[in-house]
């Protein structure tokens, strides 16, 4: 069999999802049209042949490079780049067996895999056009050629090459994207893990330790513990409906506003009140934000708070018994009209009280169980003598095993103990 039945060879063996230099890029054009001045590396040892297709191709619009040699193909391709490579596969060293030819096209595509090989021989069989093939060849044309088919066969290939480069080129400057914006994220968690207190204050008859995991790089929920003056301290934990950068963003803006407020000696009611003026105005309709808010007078040990619609703080005496801080109104930001209240409870030697979002309580098993509030309780009240930290580490490695590490959402907690 001769090489004018190679295509149809080549197709019953299945030899094109083999090739990578073939792949992947789709061409909608039947006769291609060659793109402008396509660069053509074409290496024959025979000087009337390169003077033939050097003339050919001009004429074409091509631009083509004639070398004599497989060095000087490897030397022309490490200086340049070029779209079609047209080579003989026998040289000097090899006049009919190709395997100089077979050598040069591996170290071809060692020097640039996408670069599409064209083949021109006199001497070709089934067998040798298979094994090129293997080695990565895009097509063979034999000698002699026909003008308008060897023409047909570069312009298709040249297409190929530069879509799929173009393709390349995109992919790399997406992956360059995708780099600088994990670097962005990156800096933008540092940045919200600064603005998050997770070094608590120091105050005298407390303790107090926190913890924040956000489910993504960045993360909607906050908590955080801030001396308001010598004698109180505001207590916050809160949540924005959703997650990543578009919840950060939300509660970058109302930690900001949180803090501006509690500096204006408001009660908890007022703060809350403010808070959803603030967000109802400045938010899309369908993003909120729960929150409980508590400022603890230091001397007198006692707690002023207003929830708003968040997960009720579980506090816990001494003597095991518990409550839910429930007392406050809806959520922020979702009603312009929305009110709030506020309670007030004493906190006494011995008593943990446990501030938390729904990261904690809805972390899943593999089954899909919730962790749960009662098995909140259950951990407090079994480890209620511990100190605020170990509380804190024995909670949060809990909730841990129970989902494998995998949380669906962002994830705070505060842990108060009194003495």
């Amino acid at each position: 069999m001769r090489l004018k039945s190679l295509r149809s060879t080549r197709n019953i063996l299945g030899l094109n999802q083999h090739l990578p230099v073939n792949a992947v890029i789709p061409l909608h054009a039947t006769i291609p049209t060659i793109p402008h001045h396509p660069r053509t590396l074409i290496a024959d040892d025979e000087p009337d042949i390169l003077a033939a297709l050097r003339l050919l191709l001009k004429g074409e619009g091509y631009e083509p490079l004639t070398v004599s040699s497989p060095a000087a193909v490897l030397e022309a391709i490490q200086h340049s780049q070029f779209d079609v490579v047209l080579i003989d596969l026998n040289y000097a060293r090899d006049t009919t067996s190709g395997r100089e030819g077979m050598d040069l096209i591996s170290r071809i595509h060692a020097l640039d895999p996408s670069l599409p090989i064209v083949v021109m021989t006199a001497w070709g069989t089934v067998d040798l056009a298979v094994q090129a093939m293997r080695r990565g060849v895009c097509d063979f044309v034999q000698k002699p050629w026909d003008n308008r088919h060897l023409l047909q066969t570069l312009a298709k290939q040249v297409k190929h090459a530069q879509a799929r480069r173009s393709f390349q080129n995109k992919m790399a400057i997406d992956r360059q994207r995708d780099t600088r914006l994990q670097r962005e994220f990156v800096e933008a968690r540092e940045l919200q893990e600064s603005l998050l207190t997770t070094s608590a204050p120091s105050l005298p008859a407390f303790e107090l330790a926190m913890h924040w995991q956000p489910a993504t790089t960045v993360g909607g929920d906050y908590v955080s513990a801030f001396k308001i003056d010598d004698n109180r301290v505001a207590l916050c934990v809160a949540d924005v409906v959703g997650k990543g950068l578009p919840a950060a963003l939300l509660m970058s803006n109302f930690q900001a506003a949180l803090k501006s407020l509690a500096g204006s000696n408001l009660s908890s009611s007022e703060v809350a009140t403010r808070l959803n003026q603030q967000l109802y105005a400045n938010t899309p309709l369908h993003k909120f934000v729960t929150a409980f808010y508590g400022v603890l007078d230091v001397s007198s040990r006692r707690l002023q708070f207003t929830n708003a619609g968040h997960n009720p703080p579980i506090l816990l005496r001494a003597n095991g018994e518990w409550r839910r801080l429930e007392a406050g109104g809806t959520v922020l930001g979702g009603f312009e009209a929305a009110s709030f209240s506020e309670d007030i409870v004493d906190l006494r030697a011995g008593d943990r009280l446990l501030l938390f979002t729904d990261g904690l309580t809805e972390a899943v098993d593999e089954s899909g169980e919730q962790f749960g509030e009662a098995r909140l309780i259950q951990l407090l009240s079994q480890y209620r003598n511990c100190n605020a930290e170990q509380v804190k580490e024995i909670v949060f490695t809990a909730v841990a095993n129970f989902c494998d590490d995998t949380f669906a959402d962002d994830a705070a907690l505060m842990v108060v103990a009194v003495s």
